[in-house]
């Protein structure tokens, strides 16, 4: 595994690779790597001649009052799992390489960017949208592979690529899950033996709103009413519980074919996020 610090030379070597036809991979993460990640990685090596991966916390993307300074970012381990995993290229730049003095830029990522985690977020999906608009400048891959636990930024990216056309195809994954459901996070660590009990609610919860679509309930303000019921008593804080339209996020007031349930909430101080997507029944 090489590791480039520098985005021409990354742009250099993605360059020499499409001479030779040679596809390209790519996985951008913020470090404190888990099973999620190391299965896009699997899904890429799979799909494409090569592999590259970058690692980098993007503070863009933290609000004044959010865990840019205490995020996790055990460097070394990440190397070490990604080396494993058969990664051709890490890619690992600092803030100063990515945002250089007077770099004032910023991509609007419209609507979708404003609602459910944009309202407590002002600002995050504007960070999450350039940043991934110049790593794709700089990595060139012909795919990208993201996990669907970040169903939102998920839609911004997909937008992203088709509104700046750039030439490459979005892949979107599974949420990997722990044995008891709580999906798969870097911001996990942060949950205490209790609040990591409390945390499972979450996923029951979203489950349980599944269930019952597919046991043929169609009353889905109702269901979102009960469910909130539910997982109150579990969290200290829902931020939003929603039943929405899976290509813009708008909320659902009745059953359509294709949904996805999203929720983020507190647990202690740590925020968590999930959904389900649902396709017909």
């Amino acid at each position: 595994m090489k590791e480039i610090r520098n985005p021409e030379l990354l742009q250099k070597w993605a360059a020499a690779q499409k001479r030779r036809s040679r596809t390209i991979g790519f996985v951008p993460t913020m470090g404190a790597l888990h099973e999620g990640h190391l299965s896009l990685v699997r899904a890429a090596k799979k799909e494409n001649d090569l592999v590259t991966a970058s690692i980098f916390v993007n503070p863009a993307q933290f609000g004044p009052k959010e865990d840019l300074k205490k995020y996790p970012r055990p460097i070394q381990r990440d190397r070490e799992l990604l080396r494993k995993a058969g990664v051709d290229i890490v890619f690992l730049p600092s803030a100063k390489t990515m945002y250089p003095e007077g770099f004032s830029l910023s991509i609007d990522p419209g609507p979708v960017g404003r609602i459910l985690c944009g309202k407590f977020r002002p600002g995050h999906f504007a960070g999450v949208a350039t940043v991934v608009a110049k790593l794709f400048n700089m990595a060139q891959p012909d795919k990208a592979y993201f996990g669907a636990k970040d169903y939102q930024q998920c839609v911004v990216i997909k937008n992203l690529v088709r509104g700046l056309d750039f030439d490459l195809q979005v892949k979107i994954l599974p949420t990997i899950r722990e044995k008891d459901g709580l999906a798969m996070s870097s911001r996990n660590i942060y949950l205490d033996s209790g609040e990591r009990q409390r945390a499972r609610a979450i996923s029951q919860t979203l489950f349980w709103v599944r269930s019952q679509i597919l046991s043929g309930r169609r009353d889905i303000l109702k269901i979102k009413r009960q469910a909130i019921a539910r997982l109150k008593p579990a969290v200290d804080r829902i931020q939003y519980f929603e039943i929405a339209d899976p290509e813009n996020l708008k909320s659902l007031g009745r059953y359509q074919l294709r949904m996805v349930v999203l929720t983020a909430c507190l647990v202690g101080k740590t925020r968590l996020i999930d959904n389900v997507i649902m396709s017909g029944h």
